[in-house]
């Protein structure tokens, strides 16, 4: 099978995993995962296996998401073997009340898709915000407050030893 052709196929998954939430239909939103699939939501809780999946977001997409649309863009595709892929992708709720998303909002996917008898499916997502931080120089001053707060903390015999 081409490499054109499989893309294409988990360009599709990607798409119907997000129609389907558009569409509110959680039995859709739920084939799109392996039976045993992870799933990590943004805020950090963890849902295993893909009837698990399909009955939070069928809460979810009659509840405080009814109306919402799944919006974003398949970032890259990167083969661990012919039958199991790494996708990057960026997404976001857009609630019904909105035309368009805050930048707060926008999330990025982590999907690991294996190749079923099925077909391609999600088993495994890990869904955090897109909040970037600038890495503080070590001579900046949250570097020093921190490396001030440790010694003071050694000194005081709190906290981890310091290592060589």
């Amino acid at each position: 099978m081409s490499t054109q052709h499989t893309d294409a196929q988990i360009k599709d998954l990607f798409e119907r995993f997000m129609q389907a939430w558009t569409a509110g239909d959680a039995q859709a939103f739920g084939a799109c995962f392996t039976d045993d699939s992870d799933y990590v939501s943004y805020d950090g809780t963890r849902a295993t296996g893909r009837e698990q999946h399909q009955e939070n977001h069928d809460k979810l997409f009659r509840g405080v998401l009814a109306g919402s649309a799944l919006v974003g863009d398949l970032e890259s595709i990167r083969y661990i073997t012919p039958d199991v892929a790494i996708l990057y992708g960026t997404a976001s709720v857009l609630m019904p009340w909105r035309s368009k998303l805050p930048k707060r909002r926008l999330s990025r996917q982590t999907i690991v898709v294996v190749n079923t008898d099925e077909g391609w499916r999600i088993t495994a997502i890990h869904n955090g915000r897109v909040r970037p931080i600038a890495v503080p120089e070590p001579n900046a001053f949250p570097s020093k407050m921190s490396q001030l707060m440790s010694r003071i903390a050694r000194r005081l015999g709190r906290g981890r030893p310091a290592t060589a």
